[in-house]
């Protein structure tokens, strides 16, 4: 695998940052996660703007433009031999003494590395998949794309040990999103969407479900989602770049719906690899 770190491609085995790096030290930084399909990014322009918006909000600057950040992807895609990829991105503070305080004159970190895609296998699709449901103690920037992710790391370990998929997250009574994925929610024919604050990740599969319902004329709200009607729902689904979009059949040990993948999610489903299709007739960066 061939990485980017600070200026240089090397080997991933060669990468090394220092132990003082605020990303380290702090968890002081930001991440992106771009899916690429047959070398073809998936909504790039929609990923670096949300990467902008979580350097924005820990007030880091950019450290490339959008064009540089284009060519950077490429470079990397082009290195790596997987079709496709998942390209990552991380910006960290940069090297510096250990204080909570912001550093001054320190250039930031910046990491890129890509590994092969792996989106859901077709039983999976066929089937649906489990999920738990635990209390979202997140901080309350979850907006923010940040490196510290050691409580959703809690929350999918929880699901991990329970044998599940995902972690659904509830915030005083209201569903927020999972501990690595949004969350959709179809009631009598409605598709239900919590709506993006501060409580939730702007999800890009997020959008393009939305975008696809809209186009589609398929019934949807976006507002805030009770436990209780979490617990009724007919239909419930995870939308994420490496997961797509993903029925959950099963939720804390109780069939949802029918306990089968419902047309609801079937619809989003097979309209969604349509838009992938349409993505993969554009040009490729590598």
């Amino acid at each position: 695998m061939t990485v980017y770190l600070n200026g240089e491609f090397m080997p991933l085995e060669e990468a090394r940052i220092p132990v003082l790096d605020r990303g380290f030290i702090f968890g002081d930084g930001v991440y992106e996660v771009i899916p690429v399909y047959s070398r073809h990014v998936f909504r790039l322009p929609e990923h670096l703007k949300r990467l902008q918006n979580s350097l924005d909000a820990v007030r880091i600057a950019n450290p490339h433009s959008d064009a540089e950040w284009t060519r950077l992807i490429g470079q990397i895609i082009a290195r790596n031999a997987p079709e496709d990829q998942g390209v990552y991105l991380q910006v960290t503070r940069g090297v510096a003494k250990r204080d909570h305080a912001f550093p001054k004159g320190v250039a930031p970190t910046v990491f890129v590395m890509s590994n092969p895609l792996v989106t859901p296998p077709s039983a999976q699709v066929t089937s649906g998949v489990t999920a738990i449901t635990a209390s979202d103690y997140r901080w309350l920037r979850c907006d923010i794309k940040s490196v510290a992710l050691l409580a959703n790391c809690l929350l999918r370990q929880l699901a991990v040990d329970a044998g599940a998929a995902e972690t659904v997250l509830i915030r005083d009574g209201f569903v927020t999103e999972c501990s690595a994925s949004n969350v959709f929610l179809v009631k009598d024919g409605v598709l239900l969407a919590p709506p993006k604050n501060h409580l939730m990740l702007p999800g890009i599969t997020y959008d393009v479900v939305l975008e696809l319902a809209a186009a589609h004329g398929l019934p949807h709200e976006v507002r805030e989602v009770t436990e209780l009607e979490l617990r009724a729902v007919d239909e419930l689904m995870l939308t994420s770049s490496t997961k797509e979009v993903l029925a959950i059949t099963s939720l804390d040990g109780r069939p949802v719906g029918s306990g089968r993948p419902g047309p609801v999610f079937a619809k989003l489903h097979r309209l969604y690899q349509e838009y992938k299709q349409t993505v993969m007739r554009q040009p490729a960066l590598a």
